[in-house]
């Protein structure tokens, strides 16, 4: 009896040995336990509660950071984890939707370093991930303000600098319906970085590309009605040397952008969309085309006449600031030609018909012969004619 006893304990023992080293292994709690923190960080930001968020982990500053972010939802997905013993590093999905302007939650990428303490798990950094764009409380504390059609948030700007935006873009608002009839919400918001390097990092591209550019307007091209709502975002260093003048026609520009967003597509090419937003900028200011258009004035003169219509490449700033300007210019007075010669509801309606195709090819050509019964080749011919007698 005593030997059958010490057998079964020896194998007793060698299951609990096998089962212990050779066995599937207890899942690993950590991926639920951030998620569990992740959550109630994202609930802090929402409840505005400083002591619960850093009770998470730091930055204690992104907190401070992100207090004057006027918030309707916020929160994180896990994506990724990676675990190295008490220190991790994750991948989540951010999204967050600012009250009373996105109609949708906008969605980027964070990496968070993390560390585990006492069996909690702690965000020691967050930051954008690899590929993604910053987001304005990565530079720094936003501050808000608040207009009648308008959320400006910016970094390192006074509340006055702040209310001289907002003011704009309320003026720009009613400008922008008066001209496109399309539906649009009607608000729009501003991103006011410290520099063009701020500017770059919301953009994700190099500074050098927006060097001469005052301000530009982001968003999903298609009318999918469930984007968030467009951000437009200055250039402080090249905004900030325009005069009233200039600096209202910009609003009004990238307002014009975020209203034509649903009609703006693949098929719409930049001569279009740029020049129909210089229109409505332009429209109803007095300004004459010499005014307007000083640099395509000056080739005119020079019998230097473009020959065709601006490409989508003479868009981007490569440093001459000339060619930048002819192809705005140009782009501004094909679309005025429109407004003048066949009617504003004549224009916004070829912008619609274009906007309707999904690719490029054919939607330029197949909106001229439906909207405007012309062709590309008489259309080139008659807008150059138009640039001798407004320009020559």
């Amino acid at each position: 009896m005593a030997g059958r006893g010490r057998g079964s304990g020896v194998l007793g023992l060698c299951v609990a040995l096998l089962v212990g080293c050779g066995g599937p292994s207890a899942p690993d709690a950590a991926p639920g336990d951030v998620r569990r923190m992740l959550e109630r960080r994202a609930e802090a930001v929402l409840d505005r509660d400083a002591a619960a968020y850093r009770a998470t982990g730091r930055p204690a500053d992104a907190y401070d950071n992100l207090r004057d972010l006027p918030l309707a939802s916020w929160g994180y997905r896990l994506t990724a984890f990676d675990r190295d013993g008490e220190r991790a590093t994750a991948t989540a999905e951010l999204r967050y939707r600012i009250k009373g302007y996105d109609t949708a939650p906008l969605s980027t990428t964070r990496t968070l370093s993390l560390r585990e303490r006492d069996g909690q798990w702690y965000v020691a950094a967050e930051r954008p991930a690899k590929k993604a764009t910053e987001q304005l409380w990565d530079q720094g504390p936003v501050a808000s303000v608040r207009g009648a059609h308008s959320l400006v948030l910016g970094v390192g700007r006074s509340d006055a600098e702040l209310r001289e935006y907002a003011d704009m873009a309320d003026r720009a608002v009613p400008l922008v319906r008066d001209a496109w009839r399309g539906k649009w919400p009607g608000r729009v918001v501003v991103l006011v970085p410290k520099s063009l390097d701020g500017m770059a990092g919301l953009l994700g591209a190099p500074a050098s590309g927006y060097q001469g550019i005052a301000a530009v307007t982001t968003g999903e091209a298609g009318g999918s009605g469930q984007a968030p709502a467009d951000r437009i975002i200055v250039n402080p260093e090249a905004y900030g040397v325009l005069g009233a003048f200039g600096k209202q026609v910009v609003i009004t520009h990238e307002t014009t952008h975020v209203a034509t967003r649903a009609h703006t597509s693949p098929a719409t090419p930049l001569w279009l969309s740029e020049g129909f937003a210089d229109w409505v900028g332009y429209r109803g200011t007095g300004r004459t085309a010499a005014q307007a258009a000083p640099e395509l004035r000056r080739a005119v003169q020079e019998e230097r006449l473009p020959g065709a219509l601006p490409e989508d490449g003479d868009f981007g700033f490569s440093g001459d600031a000339g060619k930048l300007a002819q192809a705005y210019e140009g782009a501004w007075l094909a679309c005025r030609m429109i407004a003048d010669q066949w009617g504003e509801e004549r224009l916004t309606a070829f912008y619609e018909e274009v906007g309707e195709h999904k690719k490029r090819p054919g939607a330029v050509e197949g909106a001229l012969k439906e909207v405007l019964d012309t062709t590309p080749e008489e259309f080139t011919a008659r807008w150059r004619t138009y640039l001798r007698a407004e320009l020559g």
